[in-house]
Protein backbone atom coordinates (compact mmCIF):
# COMPACT_ATOMS: atom_id res chain seq x y z
CA UNK A 1 0.00 0.00 0.00
CA UNK A 2 1.09 3.45 -0.85
CA UNK A 3 0.51 6.67 1.53
CA UNK A 4 0.12 9.75 -0.42
CA UNK A 5 0.51 12.59 1.67
CA UNK A 6 -0.51 16.44 0.80
CA UNK A 7 0.62 19.25 2.35
CA UNK A 8 -2.52 21.78 1.52
CA UNK A 9 -2.42 25.81 2.18
CA UNK A 10 -6.18 26.98 2.15
CA UNK A 11 -6.83 30.93 1.19
CA UNK A 12 -7.26 32.71 4.80
CA UNK A 13 -11.05 32.96 5.22
CA UNK A 14 -12.06 30.09 3.18
CA UNK A 15 -11.82 27.15 5.81
CA UNK A 16 -15.20 26.50 5.83
CA UNK A 17 -15.92 26.22 2.58
CA UNK A 18 -12.65 23.97 1.57
CA UNK A 19 -13.96 21.76 3.98
CA UNK A 20 -17.40 20.87 2.62
CA UNK A 21 -15.25 20.89 -0.99
CA UNK A 22 -12.47 18.08 -0.01
CA UNK A 23 -15.28 15.68 1.52
CA UNK A 24 -17.40 16.39 -1.59
CA UNK A 25 -14.50 15.65 -3.79
CA UNK A 26 -13.13 12.71 -1.80
CA UNK A 27 -16.99 11.00 -1.91
CA UNK A 28 -17.76 11.64 -4.95
CA UNK A 29 -14.20 11.64 -7.00
CA UNK A 30 -11.35 10.48 -5.60
CA UNK A 31 -13.24 7.39 -4.24
CA UNK A 32 -14.10 6.24 -7.83
CA UNK A 33 -10.69 6.04 -8.82
CA UNK A 34 -9.08 2.77 -9.49
CA UNK A 35 -6.66 1.67 -6.28
CA UNK A 36 -8.55 3.76 -3.75
CA UNK A 37 -8.04 2.68 0.01
CA UNK A 38 -9.15 5.34 1.53
CA UNK A 39 -8.02 8.65 3.11
CA UNK A 40 -7.13 10.78 6.55
CA UNK A 41 -7.67 14.79 6.58
CA UNK A 42 -6.19 16.48 9.39
CA UNK A 43 -6.92 19.97 9.76
CA UNK A 44 -3.75 22.62 11.81
CA UNK A 45 -4.07 23.29 15.21
CA UNK A 46 -1.62 26.45 15.78
CA UNK A 47 -2.13 27.17 11.42
CA UNK A 48 -6.07 26.22 10.71
CA UNK A 49 -5.33 26.99 7.02
CA UNK A 50 -3.16 23.94 6.87
CA UNK A 51 -4.62 20.66 5.91
CA UNK A 52 -2.62 17.60 5.59
CA UNK A 53 -4.56 15.02 3.31
CA UNK A 54 -3.57 11.67 3.13
CA UNK A 55 -4.87 9.27 0.61
CA UNK A 56 -3.89 5.37 0.56
CA UNK A 57 -3.38 3.72 -3.12
CA UNK A 58 -2.86 -0.27 -3.44
CA UNK A 59 0.29 1.10 -6.26
CA UNK A 60 1.86 4.34 -6.88
CA UNK A 61 1.00 3.83 -10.64
CA UNK A 62 -2.30 4.04 -9.26
CA UNK A 63 -2.15 7.50 -8.15
CA UNK A 64 0.51 8.85 -10.57
CA UNK A 65 -0.53 7.60 -13.58
CA UNK A 66 -4.27 6.30 -13.61
CA UNK A 67 -5.76 8.98 -11.38
CA UNK A 68 -3.54 11.68 -12.45
CA UNK A 69 -3.74 10.70 -16.00
CA UNK A 70 -7.33 10.70 -15.89
CA UNK A 71 -10.31 12.29 -16.49
CA UNK A 72 -11.31 12.26 -12.47
CA UNK A 73 -7.88 13.95 -11.66
CA UNK A 74 -9.40 17.29 -13.57
CA UNK A 75 -13.05 16.83 -11.36
CA UNK A 76 -11.16 16.91 -8.72
CA UNK A 77 -9.05 19.85 -8.93
CA UNK A 78 -12.16 22.02 -10.07
CA UNK A 79 -14.00 20.80 -6.46
CA UNK A 80 -10.55 21.54 -4.42
CA UNK A 81 -7.92 24.01 -6.31
CA UNK A 82 -10.14 27.25 -5.95
CA UNK A 83 -9.28 26.86 -1.99
CA UNK A 84 -5.48 26.56 -2.24
CA UNK A 85 -3.63 29.46 -1.47
CA UNK A 86 -0.53 27.75 -2.92
CA UNK A 87 0.01 24.15 -5.06
CA UNK A 88 0.02 21.24 -2.52
CA UNK A 89 3.31 19.71 -1.68
CA UNK A 90 2.62 15.65 -2.21
CA UNK A 91 5.25 12.83 -1.40
CA UNK A 92 4.27 9.57 -1.45
CA UNK A 93 5.12 6.63 1.26
CA UNK A 94 5.78 3.55 1.78
CA UNK A 95 5.14 1.55 5.20
CA UNK A 96 8.32 0.98 7.81
CA UNK A 97 6.80 -0.01 11.04
CA UNK A 98 3.74 0.42 12.74
CA UNK A 99 2.01 -0.04 16.37
CA UNK A 100 -0.71 -2.84 16.73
Amino acid sequence: MILELADIRITPGRQAEFDEAIQRGLATVISRAEGFCGFKIHRGIESPDRCVLMIFWDTLEDHTVKFRGGPLFAQWRAIVGPYFAAPPQVEHFTLLAQSA
